[in-house]
C-alpha cells in the first residue's frame, strides 16, 4: 500500500517488506498449507545433497516445485524424472531470494507416465522398430574432419562454446553454421531444414546437431519424428549434442554419435591438436635419442675401423721398410767402400808390378824400343827387310828410321 507524506508525495515499502508480506499472506492461507497438486514434472534436478527441484506442469500452467531431503526420506519418496505424472502434496510459500512462488513437497504418489512421456516411449519404440537406432548403421566419425557443420541458435551461448571448443582443439579445421530455431512448435521444421541444407552444401565431415540444457519441454524439438528423420536420411554424420549429462532425446538415439553436452559434441568431432603437439614432441624426442644412440655407435664403429686400419695400414710396413732399407744401404756404402778400398789396393800394387815391368824404365836407362808400322816391336833382324820404317821410341820421344842393308 502507498501512504501520501506530509507533502502529498506517497512513499513506499522495500522489497524485503513486500516479499516479507507475500510470505505471511501464503501461508496463514490455511488452504494452501496443506494441499494436493497433480501434473507432470519436467526439468527435475536432483542434487548430492539429496534435494530435489523440479516443476510441475500442466497445460500452460507451472508450479516450481522443492522437495528437500528430510522431507523425501520420511515419506519414502522414489526418485524423480522428468515425465513422470505425479500427485504431490505440500505447502506453497514465497522465496524471497527469487522473488518467486514455491511448491514445498511433503509427499509424492506416482500417477504414471505423463503425456509427454508417453509420447516419448511411442516414438523411440516405433522408429527402434525400423532399426533407426541399430549401431550397424551407424557411421565412424572421421578422424580429422576439414569442415564441421552446426545446427543451432545463432544466440545459443552453446553455439559459442561449441565454436571455441573447436578453435582451441582443432583450429585446422573450418566451420559452417546452418542457423536454426531450438526450442518452440517451428523448431523441429527449422532443424530438419538446417540438416537438409548442410547435406545439399555436401562439403562438411561431420555434424554437430546441438542447443544447452532445459526442461523436457524447452528440448522437446529434438523429440520430433522430423528431426529423427532428417538425422537418419543425412549422408554426412551427425553428433547430437543436446541438453546435459542426464538429457536424453530421440535425436540422441539416431544420430551416429551421442555427446552428453554441445561442448562435448564438438570435442568428440575434432582431434586435439595439441595431442598432436605432444605426440609429435615425444616423438621427435625419441627420434633425436635414436639418432644420438646411431651417432654413438657409428662413432665406436669409426672408432674401432681406424683402430683396425691403423693395424692393418702399411704405413707401419713402410716404416720398417724404410729403416731397412737404410740399413740396407748403409751397409751396402761400407760394403762396396770395403770393395773399392780393396780394388784400390790391388789396383796399385798391380800398377807398381806394372811400373816395375814398363819398358820406360829400361828406355829410361839409355836403352830404346824399336816397332814396326803396324806397332810390333822388333826383336830381330829376321823380322825387318831392308826398306822398312820402323819407329825407335826413346826417353823423350819417337824417332823414325829406314832399314838399310848392311
Amino acid at each position: 500500500m502507498l501512504f501520501p507524506d506530509s507533502l502529498g508525495a506517497p512513499s513506499a515499502i522495500s522489497v524485503s517488506a513486500l516479499a516479507l508480506y507475500l510470505k505471511e499472506v501464503l501461508e496463514t492461507n490455511d488452504i494452501l498449507q496443506n494441499i494436493w497438486v497433480h501434473g507432470e514434472v519436467s526439468n527435475c534436478k536432483n542434487y548430492p545433497s539429496g534435494h530435489c527441484y523440479f516443476t510441475l506442469k500442466e497445460g500452460d500452467a507451472q508450479l516450481p516445485c522443492v522437495f528437500f531431503k528430510h522431507a523425501r526420506l520420511r515419506a519414502a519418496a522414489p526418485s524423480l524424472r522428468d515425465g513422470m505424472a505425479l500427485a504431490v502434496n505440500g505447502r506453497v510459500s514465497f522465496y524471497e531470494r527469487d522473488g518467486k512462488l514455491q511448491f514445498y513437497v511433503d509427499a509424492v504418489m506416482s500417477l504414471g507416465e505423463g503425456a509427454l512421456f508417453r509420447k516419448f516411449e511411442q516414438l523411440k519404440a516405433r522408429l527402434e522398430a525400423e532399426g533407426l537406432f541399430d549401431s550397424a548403421r551407424k557411421r565412424p566419425l572421421p578422424m580429422q574432419p576439414t569442415i564441421i557443420g552446426i545446427v543451432s541458435s545463432p544466440q545459443a551461448a552453446a553455439l559459442r562454446d561449441m565454436i571455441r571448443t573447436l578453435r582451441n582443439r582443432y583450429p585446422l579445421a573450418q566451420v559452417v553454421f546452418a542457423p536454426a530455431l531450438v526450442q518452440g512448435a517451428e523448431a523441429p521444421a527449422s532443424i530438419a531444414a538446417a540438416l537438409d541444407l548442410l547435406n545439399e552444401h555436401g562439403e562438411a565431415d561431420v555434424i554437430i546437431v546441438g542447443r544447452g540444457g532445459g526442461s523436457i519441454e524447452e528440448l522437446w524439438a529434438f523429440n520430433e519424428e522430423v528431426v529423427a528423420r532428417a538425422i537418419a536420411r543425412s549422408r554426412i554424420p551427425v553428433i547430437s549434442g543436446v541438453g546435459h549429462e542426464t538429457d536424453f532425446t530421440i535425436a540422441d538415439f539416431v544420430s551416429d554419435h551421442r555427446a552428453s553436452t554441445p561442448t562435448g559434441a564438438a570435442t568428440a568431432a575434432v582431434p586435439d591438436i595439441t595431442d598432436w603437439q605432444k605426440d609429435l614432441a615425444d616423438k621427435q624426442q625419441v627420434l633425436t635419442a635414436l639418432i644420438l644412440d646411431q651417432l654413438a655407435d657409428l662413432k665406436d664403429q669409426m672408432t674401432y675401423i681406424t683402430r683396425d686400419l691403423q693395424r692393418a695400414s702399411p704405413q707401419n710396413t713402410i716404416i720398417q721398410r724404410r729403416q731397412q732399407l737404410d740399413e740396407y744401404t748403409d751397409r751396402l756404402q761400407t760394403h762396396m767402400q770395403h770393395i773399392i778400398s780393396l780394388q784400390a789396393e790391388r789396383l796399385r800394387g798391380v800398377s807398381l808390378q806394372l811400373h816395375s815391368l814398363s819398358p820406360l824404365l829400361t828406355i829410361a836407362r839409355g836403352y830404346a824400343v824399336v816397332r814396326q808400322q803396324d806397332q810390333t816391336v822388333v826383336t830381330s833382324v829376321q823380322q825387318v827387310q831392308p826398306g822398312d820404317v820402323l819407329t825407335i821410341q826413346v826417353k823423350d820421344g819417337q824417332l823414325s828410321a829406314e832399314v838399310r842393308p848392311s
